[in-house]
């Protein structure tokens, strides 16, 4: 079918694109690469589509789709998208995603490349053609242009054959395979989607669900990407899988996605309504009561499938501060010893039927941590990790606020009622990086958990690089209390760089005592109060600026993880922690991570570790990760192996 009348079936309605598609995705690089392969008259492959009965297909977009049979895009929706945008100028209903990447390309006459507009190149430059502007009036118009300067006049009759060659890209014949019969239902056709689509993200369990949903309810997309907006607004980020996964617990009291197959959509929306409810009261919970208010400290997000359904069945309401407390107290554990690391729907299968009966709930489910534990105490060498991607740092992180600790410079309690760019929550290194690799400590010494404390940003900036056995002493004279308030030894030689190591031993030693005095009130009611006056989700997100070892790294790591979202595929992990599967304990600290791969469940589990010691790369070599050491190698990867395009240049 040629291309031209392939886009009009898109008007019409009669090619579409079915709901569990996810958005467009490509780049710029992309686009320009497809219509060029399209000027030279390169293969660029063929479509497929689903073809079914109208009345029982779910679209994308608001279009009216056509009585009888409606033709669905399963592979193509990127290529189809693109052109439709050049040559139409504007994207088709179905479309989702940024129009940036086909809006304003251009066509070099004279070396035929295709570029994107830029002014200072372009403007002024009869050999730089408006593409869409082609497409759309014609070769006509542009042929007057052309005749008008004289210096063209010796080549005009290449240059109208190249604009014929570009608008001759509507009338190319693009192959188009179907899928039909009666006997196609949705999980076959996703499972075919599966196979065909080898240059995209695999459509998850959860897709599939959230498909089975939209069919019967085709807002529900949207009105759950609305929720999860709302609480990236406030400072946490939650995947929609994650949000149906909690919609599952309350709907149904089950963890696969399985159980929703035959569940309404009346009670979908309403899974909904409880989940948003439950995740609000959560978020503001644990902000109020333990302190973790940004998405850096939340700890175990696949606990609030749980808790959602906890309070789901108490119709949102607690008996007092007791439940409230030992409630909480189940949550820390669950992130301190992994409990939803790796086999996430099998653990919270059992959890769940754990608290069926609600009488006595919360003692079964706290006995089932101790059961894979041993027991609940936490020691000084649990606070051996290292980087912000370790559990105990959101520990921590929420010692400092729940035992109300002071800021080192000004005196006053560290809170989240603090105000002002300055005063907002930082990492502060006790022994300063700079001081510590300088006296040849490694990197995993030079971030250890011990070594961490949460100071305001002025603070931070006033301290600098200043050596500890200077500043404390001065801090311990101006702010009696303040260093203790952060678990400081006090033994003044201690701070002193040649005793590193013992100062980690010493702090160690008072972190596990807190941490342990804390959790026993939070299990028998007695734990120290909080007040919060502002919800969570009503205040600007505190933010806690760190990285994995440098400023640097972690930027390089977010902007890779974003490339890689950028290009259609899952979000990486920050900083994931690699549990042996039988004791829990973590072997190594991963710098960014796709544990289920960058095709979900279809390629192997990747990392990407910047300035790792060797042993960490084998131990994530073990676990079955692939792992790279440079981002540029990482991206060829992703390129070539997983999306099946020309690898990037360093």
């Amino acid at each position: 079918m040629q291309i031209s009348t392939i886009l009009d079936q898109v008007d019409l309605g009669s090619i579409a694109l079915p709901e569990f598609q996810r958005g467009y995705v490509w780049n710029r690089d992309q686009v320009r690469g497809l219509m060029d392969s399209l000027y030279r008259r390169h293969p660029v492959g063929s479509l497929l589509v689903w073809v079914t009965k109208t009345e029982s297909a779910v679209a994308r977009g608001d279009q009216n789709l056509p009585p009888g049979t409606v033709q669905l895009l399963l592979d193509g929706q990127q290529r189809i998208t693109s052109l439709y945008g050049i040559i139409r100028g504007k994207p088709p209903k179905f479309f989702d995603g940024n129009a940036q990447a086909f809006t304003g390309l251009y066509f070099n006459l004279e070396d035929e490349t295709f570029e994107f507009y830029a002014p200072l190149k372009m403007k002024g430059n009869p050999l730089w053609i408006d593409v869409t502007e082609l497409m759309l009036r014609g070769v006509g118009d542009f042929v007057v242009r052309l005749a008008q300067v004289p210096e063209l006049q010796p080549d005009l009759n290449r240059y109208i054959a190249r604009l014929s060659a570009i608008e001759g890209i509507k009338s190319i014949d693009l192959h188009i395979e179907q899928v039909t019969g009666e006997d196609k239902t949705l999980d076959i056709v996703v499972e075919i989607f599966n196979k065909v689509n080898s240059g995209g993200t695999k459509l998850s369990k959860g897709d599939l669900a959230l498909a089975k949903i939209c069919a019967e309810w085709p807002e529900a997309r949207q009105e759950m990407k609305a929720r999860l907006d709302k609480w990236h607004r406030a400072g946490f980020s939650f995947r929609l899988e994650w949000l149906l996964r909690c919609i599952n617990s309350i709907v149904t009291g089950e963890a696969m996605f399985s159980a929703l197959e035959n569940v309404p959509p009346s009670r979908v929306m309403m899974g909904l309504s409880r989940a948003e409810k439950a995740v609000d009261a959560l978020l503001n919970l644990i902000s109020s009561r333990l302190g973790l208010d940004h998405d850096r400290v939340l700890g175990s997000r696949y606990s609030f499938p749980l808790l959602a359904r906890y309070l789901d069945q108490r119709d949102f309401q607690l008996a007092d501060y007791r439940e409230r407390d030992k409630l909480l107290y189940w949550y820390v554990h669950t992130f301190l010893w992994g409990r939803y690391t790796g086999s996430t729907e099998t653990a919270l299968n059992q959890d769940l039927a754990l608290i069926e009966q609600p009488e006595g709930a919360l003692d079964r489910l706290i006995d089932q941590l101790r059961q894979s534990r041993g027991d609940l105490r936490i020691r000084p060498n649990d606070f051996r990790g290292w980087s912000m991607g370790a559990r105990f740092y959101p520990l921590l992180y929420m010692m400092t606020r729940v035992h109300h600790a002071l800021d080192w410079c000004s005196g006053i309690e560290l809170s989240n009622l603090l105000l002002g760019r300055l005063n907002s929550l930082q990492v502060h290194h006790i022994f300063p990086k700079a001081l510590l690799y300088r006296a040849g400590y490694t990197r995993a010494d030079v971030n250890a958990i011990a070594n961490y404390t949460f100071l305001t940003q002025d603070c931070n900036l006033q301290i600098s690089d200043r050596p500890p056995h200077e500043y404390l002493e001065e801090i311990a004279a101006r702010h009696p209390g303040a260093l203790e308030s952060h678990w400081i030894p006090m033994d003044p030689a201690l701070w002193r760089v040649e005793r590193y190591h013992d100062f980690l031993t010493a702090r160690r030693e008072l972190l596990a005592r807190a941490a342990n005095e804390f959790l026993d009130g939070l299990l028998n009611g007695s734990a120290v109060q909080r007040t919060v006056t502002t919800p969570v989700l009503e205040r600007e997100p505190i933010v806690v600026p760190g990285s994995v070892a440098t400023e640097e790294e972690e930027r390089l790591l977010l902007e890779c993880s974003q490339w890689v979202e950028e290009q259609g595929l899952p979000a990486g992990e920050l900083m994931y922690e690699l549990a042996d599967p039988e004791t829990g304990n973590v072997l190594a600290v991963l710098d960014l991570t796709w544990p289920a791969g960058l095709q979900e469940g279809l390629s192997q589990p990747v990392a990407l570790l910047i300035d790792e010691p060797d042993e960490v790369g084998e131990v994530a070599n073990r676990a079955g990760f692939r792992y790279f050491t440079s981002v540029t190698e990482f991206k060829q990867y992703v390129l070539r192996e997983i999306l099946a395009l020309e690898p990037v240049r360093a």
